[in-house]
């Protein structure tokens, strides 16, 4: 019998070969127009003490996937920025990018998705944005949380359906559980 690491790295290892930010299709006339939103909205953080606290905290976490400090703070302003933005917490995002491209800002999907969600390409020239780069953090986070906030609101706060979506598996279980269990154990403090 194996392991449940090992176990958890070998299905990890198998979806993010299939890790694509929704279907590969005709792109939802709905999606569109909150992507194309989504380019020009921004935000950040309320209070300084809460930045200060969260940055620091989730700094630790993921200090072993970037390891520049001045690099992993901008990145975690981002994270947090852009999903507040798109009404999401911040930490299911990180859970995300954790399963999605281990914080491999350059990672590129055997489907073509690139960047720290995994968006794909086609995106960029359906918004009319062909200039826009998805391997810069701000245009993948912002293209990512929203797309995953679509999905989320489509399935009506049903979180396991929307990462399913988010992933293009709806109907299977692997994605879902996988980046569930990340959040669980390791991006959520209670």
């Amino acid at each position: 019998m194996m392991h449940r690491p090992l176990l958890s790295a070998l299905l990890l290892c198998l979806l993010s070969a299939t890790a694509t930010a929704g279907p590969t299709g005709a792109p939802e006339p709905e999606l569109r127009a909150r992507l194309a939103e989504a380019i020009t909205a921004a935000g950040s953080f309320e209070d300084k003490y809460e930045a200060q606290v969260w940055l620091l905290d989730y700094s630790g976490r993921i200090e072993r996937y970037l390891p520049d400090e001045r690099q992993r703070i901008n990145f975690l302003k981002s994270v947090h920025a852009e999903a507040r933005r798109a009404g999401l917490d911040p930490e299911l995002v990180l859970s995300v990018i954790h399963i999605e491209s281990r914080f491999d800002r350059h990672a590129i999907s055997y489907a073509g998705a690139v960047g720290y969600m995994q968006i794909m390409p086609f995106w960029l020239a359906e918004l009319g944005q062909k200039g826009s780069n998805l391997f810069k953090s701000e245009v993948n986070l912002r293209m990512g949380c929203t797309i995953l906030k679509f999905y989320l609101d489509k399935e009506k706060g049903d979180l396991f359906r929307a990462l399913a979506r988010y992933n293009g598996s709806l109907g299977r279980s692997e994605y879902p559980n996988l980046v569930l269990e990340v959040l669980r154990q390791r991006y959520y403090t209670f």
